[in-house]
């Protein structure tokens, strides 16, 4: 049996070291080394036709196009839909509403008839069918898959044949090449690069749901941010229904626009006039 090697990953940008020491020599940050086990994995061998490099002048074909999710605040901040085979990672604080808005996304995108799988890792399907039902979303026509395995989630992938994939939440998955347990550093970085790789080669949009430290940060390394295409956070306060859509980077689009939304009883609403909405508040003062 191959043995296992031993790393130490830095938490804050991914950095790895060949001994422990105090201060990741990529960030400078302190006590951010954590002790990491890891085996060979077979996804890290080549696999398929070899590729070559070409001159830009012979790359045939479209440029990625867009969809539209239905819901124009999310579309302004993507910069006019979801790309084709993107990578997105979308964060923010428990209970602000981001699995509310993938499952409104999701429902829009698969009722306009799109082929859509909608991972939960946190909730059983019978869970995740009572938010439906508050939420009153057509899911006729959305496929729902509640596993954390990331090798069969690919194997369900590679035979559904999705145009959208989403992940909630990437803390939940495992990979059984990597030895430790959901949500440690190691397993995040190794799901996001085959989930990168699985986007990439398949031409298949994935939204992956994080969630964030007390820092404001998502969990897990910074180096999950590099590697996607866009990030987005859903920010509010507590004890208010406002909610704010803000990319931080976005491949794709600009990270200039922001999405204001409402959090009610039935789900997230748009905001189209949040100067109205704001006058409106502080005259309710």
């Amino acid at each position: 049996m191959p043995k296992q090697k031993t790393e130490f990953l830095c938490t804050e940008c991914g950095h790895v070291h060949p001994k422990w020491v105090g201060r990741c020599v990529s960030c400078g940050e302190w006590g951010v080394i954590q002790e990491v086990k890891s085996g060979p994995s077979n996804s890290a061998a080549p696999k398929g036709v070899r590729q070559k490099p070409v001159q830009v002048s012979e790359i045939s074909g479209r440029p990625s196009e867009r969809r539209t999710t239905g819901i124009k605040e999310l579309d302004r901040v993507l910069g006019g839909g979801v790309v084709q085979g993107g990578l997105i990672l979308l964060g923010g604080d428990p209970g602000v509403g981001k699995s509310t808005l993938m499952l409104q996304t999701t429902a829009l995108i698969a009722n306009a008839g799109a082929k859509v799988l909608y991972v939960s890792g946190e909730e059983s399907l019978h869970q995740t069918k009572m938010r439906f039902d508050r939420l009153n979303l057509p899911g006729d026509k959305l496929w729902m898959l509640a596993e954390t395995s990331l090798e069969l989630i690919e194997a369900e992938v590679l035979n559904a044949k999705p145009e959208l994939l989403v992940i909630d939440s990437i803390q939940t998955l495992f990979c059984a090449d990597v030895a430790s347990t959901a949500g440690a550093v190691n397993q995040l970085r190794q799901c996001t690069h085959r989930l990168m790789r699985l986007a990439k080669d398949h031409n298949i949009s994935i939204f992956i749901v994080g969630h964030v430290t007390k820092e404001g940060a998502i969990a897990g390394p910074r180096m999950l941010e590099h590697m996607v295409d866009a990030v987005l956070y859903v920010e509010g306060q507590r004890g208010q229904s406002l909610r704010v859509l803000r990319a931080v980077k976005n491949r794709f689009g600009s990270t200039d626009e922001i999405g204001t939304f409402q959090m009610l009883a039935h789900g997230l609403v748009e905001v189209e006039n949040p100067s109205a909405f704001f006058l409106s508040e502080r005259s309710q003062q």
